[in-house]
């Protein structure tokens, strides 16, 4: 009880000094060398976004250098299950992740689909899980009116004929190899808290993805390896490829809470040997939608995860406390060079975003080997364009709940994406109204016009190159669809 007093205030104290320190940064503004009109300089809080990327890349580099070596053969005798969440699916998504997951090289694999909504319509998954995993014969399946905490006709699931219909899910569950539920809407967490509940302790491990990943044959054992090496780790996450879901496995306990792992003192580890791939919406707003809806997840495990910092590393705290306070940061820093009336800081802005892009993306292509990860200095402009305006809405609205993204069965935009990224862009669009009116009052100094050509014309050259890029590496893939996956995932 003492040494975990002390951890927890070293932790604190610890994320307290990093949150001080980062603040002290940037609010002094101190400058170690500058322009002598402060056109260019470089300060504290740019020394420290510096350490901080170069930290970020010594343990990525070490860490890719660690899943390069041969990874040590176990015997594995353990149990596993795999539950699906499934939200109006894509029956060909939907199609593609049932075949992967057939050809999942671990034995006695138990699957469990788990799909929210009850109506009519959505049926179709509990047709296509048969199709797929071997008939009605192979495979268990319930249709439940309510789900763990509803009954179905508004009531909280505490009445008999309620429990009755929960001990039939558990007992299908248990007793199929492959199973599907169909139960009432309640959400991602009340799909995910069915398969936990009804599986309970019959099994050593959990993993879950949802109904839009196709998973690589070798992500369980990969994920395993892990968990098995080290008693202490509890979880393990996968490397995500071509669009951006994750795949996890879950240490079970005879009690399975939204608290997970960390509520048991269990630590956590990522493994690039686990891969999948998933889909990301294809339409802007949905996308924006999306990130949205994982800002708010985000947002959400990050109040309650600070409960559990003093369990993990140190460096997670670091990383937390930043990844934390950035976007405030970023806001803050593009609302004072878009407003002082100098053209000149706009532009420094969007070559500072593409800069910063540039360098992560030609360090992708180091680690990787492949010069399509130049693509990645998008992601800079991306996210300060829609990103940020979309985690600072989701922040705001934390307690609205719900997928955030329509079913991909038919697809139905929602509009409410746009309203962080419109508000977003008028901010900047006064700004740089604000700058011209400026500007035109006073005609710009030489060293001025040098700057902003040069500036100008370098700007031009990045988009020059990332368009002569495109057309030589991506285009001439785009009639070649099957070439973007590796070949276990394009026979799924």
């Amino acid at each position: 009880l003492h040494c975990g007093g002390l951890r927890i205030f070293i932790t604190t104290l610890f994320a307290a000094v990093v949150l001080f320190a980062i603040l002290l940064a940037y609010v002094t503004g101190y400058q170690f060398i500058h322009t002598e009109q402060h056109h260019l300089s470089f300060g504290l809080y740019g020394a420290f976004l510096s350490l901080h990327l170069l930290l970020q890349s010594l343990f990525a580099f070490l860490e890719h250098r660690q899943m390069r070596g041969p990874s040590r053969p176990q015997h594995l005798r353990r149990t596993v299950a795999l539950c699906i969440a499934a939200y109006q699916e894509d029956p060909d998504y939907l199609r593609k992740c049932l075949r992967s997951i057939r050809r999942i090289s671990f034995p006695g694999l138990k699957v469990v689909l788990v799909v929210d909504g009850n109506r009519q319509e959505d049926a179709y998954m509990m047709d296509i899980f048969q199709e797929v995993m071997g008939g009605v014969e192979q495979t268990g399946c319930v249709v439940w009116k309510g789900n763990y905490h509803s009954d179905g006709d508004g009531g909280g699931g505490k009445g008999s004929l309620h429990a009755e219909e929960a001990a039939r899910v558990a007992r299908v569950v248990r007793s199929s190899r492959y199973s599907c539920i169909i139960q009432e809407w309640g959400g991602k967490r009340e799909v995910m808290y069915t398969a936990f509940k009804a599986l309970g302790d019959t099994v050593d491990y959990i993993q879950v993805c949802d109904s839009d990943t196709v998973l690589d044959p070798a992500c369980t054992i990969e994920m395993l390896k892990v968990l098995e090496e080290d008693p202490e780790v509890g979880g393990v996450g996968g490397d995500v490829q071509v669009r951006i879901l994750p795949i996890l496995v879950i240490f079970m306990s005879p009690s399975t809470t939204e608290k997970f792992s960390s509520n048991f003192g269990y630590k956590t580890k990522f493994t690039a040997r686990s891969q999948c791939q998933t889909e990301t919406p294809t339409q802007y707003l949905r996308w924006l939608n999306q990130q949205t809806r994982w800002s708010k997840s985000y947002f959400r495990e990050w109040l309650y995860n600070a409960l559990w910092f003093h369990k993990h590393s140190l460096w997670m705290t670091y990383e937390s406390v930043v990844t934390g306070i950035f976007p405030f940061f970023l806001v803050a820093t593009v609302i004072h060079l878009f407003y002082p009336g100098r053209l000149w800081n706009i532009l420094l802005f969007l070559l500072t975003v593409q800069l910063v892009g540039m360098v992560k993306a030609t360090y992708a292509c180091f680690l990787r080997g492949r010069l399509v990860m130049i693509f990645m200095s998008l992601y800079s402009l991306l996210y300060m364009s829609s990103l940020l305006p979309a985690k600072i809405f989701a922040l705001f609205t934390i307690n609205k709940a719900g997928w955030g993204t329509s079913g991909r069965k038919k697809i139905v935009v929602n509009l409410i994406g746009a309203v962080p990224v419109t508000m977003w862009a008028a901010i900047l669009l006064g700004g740089v109204v604000y700058t011209i009116y400026c500007e035109v009052q006073e005609p710009f100094s030489e060293t001025e016009k040098a700057l902003l050509i040069a500036g100008t014309i370098l700007y031009a050259c990045y988009w020059l190159i990332l368009l002569v890029l495109y057309l030589a590496i991506v285009a001439k893939r785009c009639n070649k669809r099957e070439e973007q996956y590796h070949l276990s995932y394009a026979e799924a």
